[in-house]
């Protein structure tokens, strides 16, 4: 189909102004777009988990960042894992720092900082033994470390974590 030389084509105006953001196709796009934008419901905060959140509040060696940091890896459910390096990230920290909270956890296992893994996908340390071997933690402790985690459902390939990364972190002491 050819395109009318410029000369003959005609400029109308609209008798309406085009639709605003207040119209009903537009609230519908909005409304759309805001779901699945939304965060997932946080989990439910069971009675153990109470206790958990209890515990942490009232220890009296924590400080206020490790309190945070075990009150956010309570929202990472079993069979599910995380990284330090994503931890940091919605903490606004290091993965260091996160790292040595996970290290001096004095709630292990309840407060599972078996699920925090290395970036690469490797386990990382694990009751604050890191032996490093390249990237490689080893050791009886990393071995129980990959154990509980296979207990949850996480699968492994060649010292790997498989799967998707946690990372619907949500602070559960708010």
């Amino acid at each position: 189909m050819a395109v009318p030389p410029v000369s003959q084509t005609a400029h109308l105006s609209s008798p309406s102004p085009p639709p605003s953001i207040s119209s009903p196709a537009q609230k519908e796009i909005k409304k759309k777009t805001k779901e699945e934008t939304k965060s997932p419901p946080p989990p439910e905060i069971t009675p153990q988990t109470k206790k958990y959140l209890h515990r942490i509040s009232l220890h009296p060696t924590l400080t206020p960042f490790r309190r945070r940091v075990y009150r956010t890896l309570l929202s990472v459910p079993p069979g599910r894992w995380t990284t330090y390096s994503a931890m940091a990230k919605y903490l606004g920290s290091s993965a260091r720092a996160v790292g040595n909270a996970m290290r001096t956890n004095p709630f292990a296992p309840e407060v599972p900082c078996h699920r925090v893994l290395a970036a690469d996908g490797r386990l990382g340390g694990y009751k604050g033994e890191w032996k490093v071997d390249g990237h490689k933690a080893s050791g009886s402790f990393s071995e129980e470390k990959m154990v509980r985690l296979k207990e949850e459902g996480v699968d492994f390939v060649d010292g790997k974590v498989v799967g998707v990364c946690f990372l619907e972190f949500i602070d559960l002491g708010k």
